[in-house]
């Protein structure tokens, strides 16, 4: 039996996710949902008692060359204090790492997230009691912990997750680009989760939801959105120092190119790849997967860097989200508009994978999970190809009969 489910599937926490998705970007935008709490699940049936429990989700094998690795780090940047909970301390991060490694090399799978992260991501869309948190937690990923590095050094690419949403669901993406010869930095965001399960077991919840939720107005909720993207960006420049720098906190650091940085993100992740961009040269192209631009950086420029926006059909098409217009008309490198028919908000992350093998429909996204997967890593990595490598990058010249939904905008 498969549940039919109109609302975004794993959303993220009420006003605030709402906002942080698609709500201040587009008026074709679905309604969002309540301030007093997540949207509700009316259109969700779960399944018979009597229905076989489903086995855990498995994330698409990648396709690239080499076989992959992932460490995680846990770091702390004693210089800023948590901006969403001051009394917890200084700004910590937890950063999964994909590898390109030698094949045959290292350990188990590495997992995919926590039972308490998948629990707490379900219950804020109400969703706890319908499809397990262990499955989700269980769903099975391609990368070895404890590998050793393929040879080489390799371009390093930064991934930022949606507002309210677990680093985890970027792991797909993360492993394709890893395959195709990148090192990948996914961070989770203090506080900017609906669920962080640190190394010591603590659960940090999303703070920085309560906070946006909080605000009077969407002017308002604006200006914390945008404090998020910007936070996001002394983030990374953090990161990268810990990466690329003369002290690096990883064990694999010397296998990082730090003269090719881009980074991508979903959703804020994807303002934050701007933001990024805007505060520190070192990351040298971006994506945004699906976000508006809250905090203006494209406004700004980005000095001939080249930048890439992925979006929705018709939800980020031109003239219905302003700030990827007003972005567009700024950027002053390489960029590419491109809207995708059929997707919804989280097409670009694993959760149509998850979604359609556990038997979820979202009517808003028709889009096959297959055909997610497949464009989301097709124009990501020709765009980094392109933009870090230097490599003839002919899927984004314009539409292709392979991949008719994508849509080229030339506002």
């Amino acid at each position: 039996m498969r549940i039919s489910l109109r609302n975004r599937l794993f959303g993220v926490a009420a006003t605030a996710a709402a906002l942080a998705l698609t709500a201040l970007a587009s008026p074709a935008a679905a309604a969002p949902a309540s301030a007093s709490g997540p949207a509700p699940a009316t259109a969700l049936a779960p399944a018979s008692a009597a229905a076989a429990e489903p086995a855990a989700p498995a994330l698409p094998r990648p396709t690239g060359r080499y076989a992959t690795g992932r460490d995680t780090l846990f770091l702390t940047d004693h210089t800023r204090t948590d901006a969403w909970v001051p009394a917890a301390g200084p700004r910590q991060l937890l950063v999964s790492l994909n590898y390109p490694a030698r094949p045959g090399t290292g350990g188990d799978p590495a997992p995919y997230m926590a039972e308490e992260e998948a629990r707490l991501m379900l219950a804020q869309r109400g969703l706890e009691d319908v499809v397990p948190p262990a499955l989700v937690g269980a769903t099975r990923t391609h990368a070895r912990t404890a590998a050793r590095p393929a040879p080489g050094r390799f371009p390093l690419v930064l991934l930022s997750p949606g507002f309210g949403t677990p680093r985890a669901t970027l792991t797909g993406l993360a492993e394709e680009l890893a395959s195709r010869g990148y090192v990948v930095a996914t961070a989770d965001h203090p506080y900017e989760s609906t669920g962080t399960q640190l190394p010591d077991g603590r659960v940090l919840t999303c703070a920085a939801c309560d906070k946006v939720d909080a605000q009077p107005d969407d002017a308002a909720r604006r200006e914390v959105l945008a404090a998020v993207s910007a936070g996001r960006a002394d983030d990374f420049s953090f990161l990268l120092d810990r990466l690329t720098g003369p002290d690096p906190a990883w064990r694999h650091a010397r296998t990082i190119d730090p003269r090719r940085v881009g980074m991508a993100g979903h959703s804020i992740g994807g303002n934050a790849a701007s933001s990024t961009m805007a505060a520190d040269r070192r990351v040298d192209a971006g994506v945004n997967m699906d976000g508006t631009f809250f905090d203006p950086a494209p406004v700004r420029g980005l000095d001939g860097r080249p930048f890439l926006m992925l979006g929705t059909d018709p939800g980020h098409g031109p003239g219905t989200d302003t700030s990827w217009d007003e972005g567009w008309d700024r950027l002053d490198g390489f960029k590419r508009w491109l809207t995708v028919r059929d997707s919804g908000h989280f097409t670009f992350t694993d959760i149509p994978e998850i979604g359609e093998q556990l038997g979820i429909d979202d009517p808003d996204a028709p889009l096959s999970a297959a055909r997610s997967t497949t464009i989301t890593r097709s124009y990501v990595t020709a765009f980094f190809d392109r933009s870090l490598r230097g490599r003839p990058a002919r899927l984004l010249n314009g539409p292709t009969p392979a991949n008719p939904e994508v849509l080229f905008q030339h506002p």
